[in-house]
């Protein structure tokens, strides 16, 4: 079976691993089609991403097709098309007892703690395919990278009395945008590339759209999806008394706090990480019924052998990506 490994920051190389074994009780085999490429893809591939040891096969945003599964399956059956859930938990821990599986203190997320889904066919628990006929490969595979945003929101519980600022219009941060949209209407995003800014100002007329804040903006809601030290120390600035913070994006480095600002303010801050089972069929619905459009992310499309030249295109200098989505073949 074929599959593509990166065995250091920037090289990647074809490799055969052995067939995919039948599936076991609770699992399912199933065929890879298509393959989001997430930040956390990019940051492994430059070497960016805290927990990517090498070598690595990533890949986490997947949509699948079922060839085989184990005994007692019964959710799902052979030619479905499924979304993955990529978050491998243990079941057993604290965080898993409390329903909060995406903390897992034992979490394997698949492409990143694991070998993930650049193959042509992997064994997964059953519990983690989320099946949906009615859409694209290429729409079930971006289902994860939405379930961020959703998550996200959800931690913030957000109202429709709540004003918000989102700090970066990544793929992330237009997750985040996505679901924000269904609760409130009073909606900042800010922006330093002109070319997302152009994006968001196509796409969502209704956002008001920034590449600087005036200094006395302030929102009762923060997101912060940029993933930089500085912006996320920057969103308490940016946070109304008795305000929320959300740090969807992830930094190796410290971010340092005003702590003085923090408690006058009374602010809440937030991580988000992830998501959980439940967001993946509420996803699947909101696409379904066109609550949520996600074609127009796609900027890149290519078959999956030409992946290792993608990676490089993807991460060259003034690059205007949104979302790259890898095919296989049987779409």
């Amino acid at each position: 079976m074929r599959a593509l490994q990166l065995n250091r920051p920037q090289h990647f190389e074809w490799i055969e691993l052995p067939e995919a074994h039948p599936p076991k009780a609770g699992e399912a085999l199933v065929a890879i089609r298509a393959i989001g490429i997430c930040g956390t893809d990019i940051s492994g591939y430059l070497g960016k991403m805290p927990f990517i040891e090498y070598p690595r096969i990533l890949g986490h945003e997947l949509g699948v097709e079922v060839i085989a599964v184990g005994e007692g399956v019964t959710q799902i059956k052979l030619g479905d098309r499924c979304s993955v859930e990529p978050y491998l938990n243990c079941g057993e821990c604290h965080a898993c007892d409390q329903g909060r599986t995406n903390c897992c203190e034992s979490l394997a997320v698949l492409g990143v703690h694991c070998d993930g889904g650049m193959r042509e066919r992997i064994v997964l628990p059953a519990v983690k395919l989320h099946p949906c006929n009615e859409l694209s490969f290429e729409q079930l595979a971006l289902v994860e990278t939405l379930a961020i945003g959703c998550h996200a929101v959800n931690r913030a519980s957000l109202t429709a009395q709540d004003d918000v600022l989102i700090a970066g219009a990544g793929p992330i941060g237009l997750t985040v945008l996505e679901f924000a949209r269904l609760y409130s209407r009073r909606i900042t995003v800010l922006e330093l590339a002109e070319n997302r800014r152009t994006f968001v100002q196509k796409h969502y007329p209704d956002v008001q759209i920034l590449e600087t804040l005036p200094d006395a903006f302030q929102a009762q809601v923060v997101f912060d999806a940029t993933g930089h030290s500085q912006s996320m120390a920057t969103a308490l600035k940016r946070a109304r008394f008795t305000g929320r913070i959300v740090y969807v994006g992830i930094t190796k480095e410290p971010v340092p706090i005003d702590d003085p600002l923090l408690h006058r303010r009374e602010l809440t801050i937030l991580a988000s990480r992830n998501a959980i089972a439940s967001d993946f069929p509420r996803i699947l619905a909101l696409i379904q019924n066109e609550q949520i459009k996600t074609l127009p992310w796609i900027t890149h499309q290519a078959h999956w052998s030409s992946l290792p030249e993608l990676m490089g295109q993807l991460t060259a200098p003034g690059e205007a990506s949104v979302k790259a989505v890898v095919h296989l073949s049987g779409n």
